[in-house]
Order: structure tokens, then C-alpha cells, then sequence
């Protein structure tokens, strides 16, 4: 007998497994960074900060106010405990999980290191320098190599396109791995460098690695559809699938139903089933609960685009629009800018959904209020823009302002 999960029940389920609807803790320490991100099983990085670098914010939607420079010393440190690869894009995972994306490494290695591939060929000097600089000097932030490239070492001279693009190519086969960042630049090294032994000579088959990403997957997302789970790591089809099928074999998930999905949906058998969540958060666009945005619209019937690349009068809701999660809906989405110079937190706009409860504006201006502060700021703005904005500027008692964002 196949169970059926009501959509609101879904909804909670998704929730509570990336933790929301928990009490946040009094104080955010180590412990606390620790156990949020080994429960989402990774951060998505992004270099956009016209507000806040994307990985910063999924940790303070769930905990609240915390220091910024204990998470980078758990995450970009050189003996950190994390380190960064291609999982979901570009992201942080466990160190120990490095094992787990070797098949893609060398997937990508037959793509990106082919010894026959016309770049790989024209190019061979170039791999070899960066090979012995870092061999030479430890681990470099990319800035470092290319101040060393466009200098004679050697009697060569490199082209900096070419030094980041091998670079890029070695980082994603493996053959340099992230030493950390500083000031949001990546430092690379060599395996030997950073990594424990324990780890870096671990291999994992490609049917198990798969199979156990499928069930990370499948725990943080609590319930979902098989392109759901592929997508939280990135996993095609063709190898999702039959780990998706071990796992119910297995009872590590059950097959369910959901009215409204179309399709079977898999439900992990640690999930809970709250009776409500309570919570109030801005999500990153990057966001697990909103990175994959057909799931997005499925789950919470909420269209997700984001609009960095769309041309500024093209933009319907702004350059950087987050989500409005209140309780178990997507609410709303707003724009926001950290004007670091003025201390201001601005409102560039801000909308409702059709059907949200009217008290949103009393539900996000103190997550703003809270946002404002963990960032330092000491003043709101709200530009008169959206039709969720002057009840925004309102509840916060200010006068929204005229003027395009």
C-alpha cells in the first residue's frame, strides 16, 4: 500500500528537515555551525554580496545572529573541516565527504584532462608550471599565480586566462583541491598539502557513492520527488535512479504520494511530520528550499526567478530577491542591499503573494530588523516599490521612499 502525504504535511516535512520550526539556540557556537551544515550536508557558494555572500545566509535564516568569522574558520581555514567542491554547484562539504564526488572527478577528468584534448595539448607547459609552483611554494590564492604568471619564471610567460582556466580544470579533476579562501578568493593546493591521508587516498565506487548521496539528499530534503534528490547533489538520472530504488529496498525511504505532484514522491524514514512550523526567514536565492525552483513551485506554489542577469528594466522583482518564508508558505520576496557605507539595510522592493495572510509586514520587519543588526547596520530604508513595500515601511514606522532600485 502506497501512503499519501498531503501537500501541507509535505510542506512541514520539508521544513523541519532543513531545520526550520526548531527553537533557536540562546548562544551560536561551533557545536551548533557544525550540526546545521552536516544537516543540510553542504553550503552553495556564490560571489554575489550585494547584500551578504549566499553561504552566510541559509545558517542565519536557521539560527539567528551568529559570528560570520567562526563560520570561516570552520570553512576556509586551511585545516579546516570543510573544503569546497563541485557538489551542488560550487559548495562546502565535509572534508570526509570528498571521497563521495571522486566518480565525478574523474568523469570530469575525461572531459576537462583528456591527454588528446586540442586545450590540454596547446597547454601542457601550463599544467605542469602550476603543478610545480604549487609543489614549490604550498598553497596560492589565484591572485598570487597570476601576479607569478605575467613575470618571467623560467622563460615562460603565461596568459592569466589560461592559468585560471587550468586551474579550474585541475580543481575540478581533483588534481588541486581548496585550501580554504581568503577574502572570498580560493587558495589552491595540492592534495598532499591539506588533506589527510585517510582521505585523499579513499576511493568509493561510483554505485555506492551515489547511494550514499542519495541518502544524504534524501534526509535533507525529508520528502521528495527522484529529480529532487538527484538534483540536491547534482546526480544524473541514470545513476539516481537505481540508488533511489536500493534505498527502498533498503527502507532507508518509502514510496508515497502527494496530491498535486503528478509524480511518486520518497519520503526519508527519519523524517518528521510536525503539526505546525513557526518560523520567519529571508532565503538566500541559493537556499536548498528554493534552489531547485520547479520543486519550489510544486511544493509552495511559489515562481521562483532570479533576476542578477536580467537586464535592469526587464527585472519584474529585483536584482537580489529573496523569498519570504513565514511558517510553512512562501510568502513573499524582497530585495535587498547592504549600503555598508551609510549602515543602512535598504528595501529596494518588496511583494506579496497572491493569497498570503495580511500580517506579513508584521512578520518580516523584525527579520529585517534582526538582519540589519547581524550585519551591523543601524538603519532601514524601504523605497516605495512592490505592493507589499508601504505596508513594510509602516509597520517599521519610516516613510518609503520615491526612486527606482
Amino acid at each position: 500500500m502506497v501512503d499519501s502525504i498531503s501537500p501541507a504535511s509535505a510542506r512541514r516535512i520539508a521544513l523541519a528537515a532543513q531545520g526550520f520550526g526548531r527553537p533557536r539556540p540562546d548562544a551560536v557556537g561551533t557545536r551548533q555551525l557544525n550540526l546545521l551544515v552536516r544537516r543540510l550536508g553542504l553550503l552553495q557558494l556564490d560571489s554575489v554580496n550585494v547584500l551578504e555572500r549566499s553561504h552566510y545566509l541559509p545558517v542565519f535564516a536557521r539560527l539567528g545572529g551568529y559570528d560570520k568569522a567562526m563560520l570561516d574558520r570552520l570553512t576556509f581555514e586551511r585545516r579546516a573541516p570543510y573544503r569546497e567542491y563541485w557538489a551542488h554547484e560550487a559548495a562546502l562539504v565535509p572534508m570526509e565527504d570528498l571521497p563521495l564526488f571522486g566518480f565525478r572527478m574523474r568523469d570530469h577528468r575525461e572531459r576537462y584532462l583528456r591527454p588528446d584534448d586540442p586545450w590540454v595539448t596547446a597547454h601542457a607547459d601550463t599544467l605542469a608550471w602550476l603543478r610545480s609552483e604549487l609543489a614549490e611554494r604550498g598553497p596560492l590564492p589565484a591572485s598570487q599565480i597570476e601576479r607569478d604568471a605575467s613575470a618571467p619564471r623560467r622563460g615562460s610567460w603565461w596568459d592569466w586566462d589560461e592559468v585560471k582556466r587550468g586551474l579550474e580544470r585541475m580543481f575540478r579533476v581533483g588534481e588541486v583541491v581548496s585550501a580554504g579562501r581568503t577574502r572570498f578568493e580560493r587558495i589552491y593546493a595540492l592534495p598532499e598539502q591539506v588533506l589527510p591521508p585517510e582521505v585523499r587516498t579513499r576511493e568509493v565506487p561510483r554505485e555506492q557513492a551515489v547511494h550514499t548521496l542519495m541518502e544524504r539528499a534524501a534526509r535533507a530534503h525529508g520528502i521528495g520527488t527522484l529529480s529532487d534528490l538527484a538534483d540536491y547533489y547534482r546526480l544524473k538520472t541514470a545513476d539516481a535512479r537505481p540508488a533511489l530504488q536500493r534505498l527502498v529496498d533498503e527502507g532507508v525511504v518509502r514510496r508515497v504520494t502527494v496530491p498535486g505532484w503528478g509524480r511518486p514522491a520518497f519520503l526519508h524514514r527519519d523524517a518528521r511530520i510536525p503539526r505546525r512550523v513557526e518560523t520567519t526567514a529571508l532565503l538566500s536565492p541559493f537556499d536548498p528550499v528554493v534552489w531547485e525552483r520547479a520543486r519550489a513551485e510544486r511544493m509552495f506554489g511559489f515562481r521562483y526567478r532570479i533576476e542578477i542577469y536580467t537586464p535592469a528594466p526587464k527585472r519584474v522583482y529585483g536584482y537580489y530577491s529573496l523569498p519570504i518564508l513565514v511558517d510553512e508558505g512562501l510568502v513573499g520576496r524582497i530585495d535587498l542591499k547592504n549600503d555598508r557605507a551609510r549602515g543602512v539595510l535598504r528595501v529596494q522592493s518588496a511583494w506579496r503573494e497572491a493569497g498570503a495572510p495580511d500580517a506579513v509586514a508584521e512578520r518580516v520587519v523584525p527579520a529585517l530588523w534582526e538582519l540589519a543588526a547581524w550585519q551591523g547596520l543601524g538603519e532601514l530604508e524601504v523605497m516605495d516599490r512592490g505592493d507589499l513595500a508601504r505596508a513594510v515601511a509602516a509597520e517599521a514606522g519610516i516613510r518609503p521612499l520615491e526612486g527606482n532600485s
